[in-house]
């Protein structure tokens, strides 16, 4: 399998699992509607966990193109490759949102609120204050680039001349799930932690895209949101991981 593909495939299993988990719990008449946030940030952590398992030995498991940007920032990945990636995740995280509407298709037409619709597909803010989400959303992928880097790179014996990586393998993948979960619960209460442009950005194009009933607009003016604040966020944390002399 190819990074291309690797991408697409990995992004689409993160939306059908993170997306549906929030379907579960806010469209009506499922069998967990109401279960609440403990299990949307559950279901998000374990999301990463599976899309990364499958895409890991492929493409590296990004899935997500504030980590790209972050990779190809520290020359970890050519920028030519950047846009394959960032494309193929577009194309995973909308047919994910594609399969999140079929596996719920009789309960769209039972649930009235429009907003929770909305929600299933991307980010909506608990208080709408642009300039406020946009510093969530930074912070937020602050803390996953940052904390990705430091999983990459941690080293048995630090500052010895025995220094040795600690090889987690596949491994590496469960601290990236739980650093997921840890964003989530802490800090994904003002947003809904997009912490992915192409998380919200791929899945709210097919929510103007597909024919749910009773659905509202798709919110485009809070579109750019969690598309610059992921990759602000990237940037930085990229800076300060360089600027420490983590490298």
């Amino acid at each position: 399998m190819c990074p291309f593909s690797g991408e697409i495939l990995g992004t689409m299993l993160l939306l059908l699992l993170g997306d549906g988990v929030v379907a579960n719990v806010v469209l009506a008449k499922s069998k967990a509607n109401s279960a609440g946030w403990m299990v949307i940030a559950t279901g998000w952590a374990l999301a990463v966990f599976v899309g990364a398992f499958i895409a890991a030995k492929a493409s590296g498991a990004h899935l997500n193109p504030a980590v790209t940007l972050g990779e190809a920032l520290l020359g970890n990945l050519a920028w030519n490759q950047v846009p394959l990636y960032i494309v193929g995740q577009m194309i995973g995280a909308m047919l994910g949102a594609l399969l999140v509407w079929l596996a719920f298709l009789p309960h769209w037409s039972e649930t009235s609120d429009a907003d929770a619709k909305l929600a299933i597909f991307c980010t909506v803010p608990a208080i709408r204050r642009p300039l406020a989400n946009l510093l969530t959303e930074i912070i937020g992928t602050f803390v996953l680039i940052l904390g990705i880097f430091g999983i990459k790179t941690a080293v048995m014996q630090p500052n010895t001349s025995a220094a040795v990586p600690i090889d987690m393998g596949a491994l590496g993948i469960i601290p990236v799930a739980f650093l997921v979960w840890a964003i989530g619960l802490s800090l994904g209460g003002p947003t809904g932690y997009a912490i992915n442009p192409a998380r919200d950005l791929g899945p709210r194009i097919m929510h103007a895209l597909l024919p749910i009933p009773g659905k509202r607009d798709s919110d485009w003016s809070y579109a750019w949101v969690p598309v610059v604040g992921p990759m602000i966020g990237a940037a930085l944390a990229t800076g300060l991981y360089g600027a420490l002399g983590c490298l």
